[in-house]
């Protein structure tokens, strides 16, 4: 995910993402530790687009104080 993808989406579009990225990460990390992914950068892509969603909250919050 793209961060100007990220930053067109409204805060409620933003938090749904994020419960869903992290829903899918934990779902990537449990089936790695059953049987190896065929390509297990996945687990790091996700990260970072959680990061990158977190960030723009944040930042999001910070404008409107």
């Amino acid at each position: 995910m793209k961060l100007q993808e990220i930053r067109e989406l409204s805060d409620k579009d933003l938090i749904e993402r994020l419960d869903a990225e992290k829903v899918s990460l934990n779902q990537l990390v449990i089936s790695h530790s059953i049987t190896p992914l065929d390509n297990p950068s996945i687990l790091k892509e996700k990260r970072k687009d959680i990061a990158r969603i977190n960030t723009e909250i944040r930042a999001r919050e910070i404008n409107k104080a």
